[in-house]
């Protein structure tokens, strides 16, 4: 399949999560080896159950529905979206006017709405996570807090032992349990009660599997990960995906919280304004989770439902879109990584070549330069990823590719992560990093070193390939007290990877205080 196919996509859809609290669209383009990427989103805060999930919808209720999916009709319209996938969740599906909401916005918006299951949501919002998060052998416990519901999946990177939705989402607890403000410590231990009561089945195979983790999805939980955030050194600037902390630093948070009123809840920074009477319950269900299972870490994803309905729908369509997929990347960051590489038409033959050496070179200087295992990863992905600046203009190529990294949707990679790829990738070429570069400056001072060292080391594999031709055919490294030699055999007259080798180097002999000599050997 050629890289020109590869970059245009194969259709455009959007997927809608009708949810109790808001109504969540997402438009992608779907591409020929099975990625999709994000062309706009849109959020309308609903609140379908503003006095409680009752047997029935609000005619208010049904009205602002009907509003928010005009809105998302007219954006999908205009955006020429092909095919419209819309999701009905709990409110809507347990409410007994429910058909009435359905047909009426298929009436009125001209979006066709399919009632699922709690079981297929749970499902898919598990297929979702695993899919953006990166995940091992093992076993977690993902949880996606809606308002009507709360979805649970217990499972690891190859196989789901439980996933079920239940019915204890915020709004719906709130309205059964919450008539106090600020909470009291009755309405707590009431809601206590009610989760392990329901939840049986739940803590039994989470005990059984050991599990340590939560990965939470969705809202409520991107609400409470984003406050965390704003409590602690945790970055979260640019997204929330694979965001990391304690559990301690949930209770210190939870501890703060659950005292305040709406008042002063309404000057959370990082909480939505209109979950702010409803996100008491969800609050005090993590705490229960966090202690029932003695939790140790709790991670983000920004991938839920919307996502596993566009991943359901590229697998039963596959043959009819002819996609060749990239399944056989299972761990999201090197499949993210691989499909902004064949978005951006890489020069794959020069950027592996370079990655290649670069991670020999690495291994020769890790010990001498402090490195980590985790850094060799990222050097790789730097390494890949480096020129993909050319798909926007070969001027200035190096700046291109930090854009390119920095605002594309690479999943499994937590920020940190992302900045340091970004900032390897940009230095490959021309100006070394300096603090009066704005995403340079950025960084902490320990990331601004490792960028640095690993910079460095990319410039020099990069110069081994200057004429893009791949003569370097093998690359020895022999490291003195007063300099590096590096040992080339290649395929013909070496003089401009000699030229480029000796003119990137200049970081790499600052750091290691040697000097770069580079010789060509003949292959006995």
């Amino acid at each position: 399949m050629s890289q020109n196919n590869i970059s245009k996509p194969a259709k455009r859809i959007a997927a809608i999560d009708l949810g109790t609290n808001s109504f969540h669209a997402v438009i992608v383009d779907i591409y020929s080896d099975g990625s999709f990427r994000t062309v706009n989103k849109l959020k309308e805060m609903v609140i379908l159950a503003e006095k409680g999930l009752k047997d029935r919808l609000s005619r208010e209720a049904m009205n602002r529905g009907l509003e928010a999916l005009k809105r998302i009709k007219f954006l999908c319209d205009s955006h020429k979206v092909e095919h419209i996938l819309a999701f009905a969740t709990s409110a809507i599906r347990e409410a007994k006017n429910g058909g009435d909401f359905i047909q009426e916005a298929g009436s009125k918006s001209g979006v066709k709405i399919r009632a699922i299951s709690g079981k297929m949501e749970a499902e898919m919002i598990g297929l979702a996570v695993r899919h953006s998060i990166v995940l091992d052998k093992e076993m977690v416990l993902m949880i996606d807090i809606g308002g009507g519901s709360v979805e649970f999946i217990i499972g690891n990177n190859e196989k789901f032992i439980y996933y079920n939705s239940l019915k204890l989402g915020v709004a719906r607890m709130a309205a059964e349990f919450v008539e106090t403000d600020p909470i009291t410590s009755k309405e707590i231990k009431a809601l206590e009660n009610h989760y392990k009561n329901t939840l049986s089945e739940v803590t039994k195979l989470a005990k059984k599997y050991k599990v340590k983790t939560i990965i939470g999805s969705s809202g409520t939980m991107e609400n409470i990960g984003a406050m965390v955030a704003g409590r602690t050194s945790i970055t979260a600037q640019r997204s929330l995906n694979e965001l990391e902390f304690k559990s301690d630093d949930f209770k210190d948070l939870y501890t703060d919280f659950i005292k305040l009123d709406k008042k002063q809840r309404l000057k959370e920074k990082e909480l939505e304004e209109k979950r702010v009477e409803i996100i008491n319950p969800g609050m005090v269900l993590v705490k229960y989770l966090v202690d029932e299972f003695k939790i140790k870490t709790i991670k983000i994803s920004e991938a839920a439902l919307r996502e596993g309905m566009i991943l359901n729908f590229i697998e039963r369509e596959k043959e009819n879109l002819n996609l060749d997929l990239v399944s056989n990347f299972e761990d999201p960051r090197r499949r993210s990584i691989y499909e902004l590489l064949r978005k951006c038409n890489w020069p794959e033959a020069h950027s592996k070549h370079v990655a290649k050496f670069a991670l020999q070179i690495f291994d020769a200087f890790k010990e001498e330069f402090n490195l980590e295992e985790a850094d060799r990863e990222l050097l790789e992905y730097a390494s890949l990823l480096h020129d993909i600046g050319y798909y926007i203009s070969y001027r200035k190529h190096h700046k291109h590719a930090l854009y390119l990294i920095r605002n594309s949707d690479l999943l499994g990679f937590k920020e940190n992560e992302i900045n340091i790829i970004a900032n390897v990738a940009r230095y490959h070429r021309r100006a070394f990093p300096k603090k009066k570069h704005p995403y340079y400056k950025l960084l902490k001072k320990s990331l601004r070193k490792k960028v640095k060292k690993l910079s460095a080391i990319l410039r020099v594999a990069d110069g081994l390939d200057r004429s893009h031709y791949q003569n370097v055919r093998k690359l020895e490294i022999d490291i003195k007290p007063e300099s590096i030699r590096l040992l080339i055999t290649t395929h013909s007259d070496p003089e401009l990877e000699v030229w480029g080798t000796l003119k990137k180097g200049k970081a790499l002999e600052k750091l290691s205080g040697k000097k770069l000599e580079v010789y060509q050997i003949e292959e006995n």
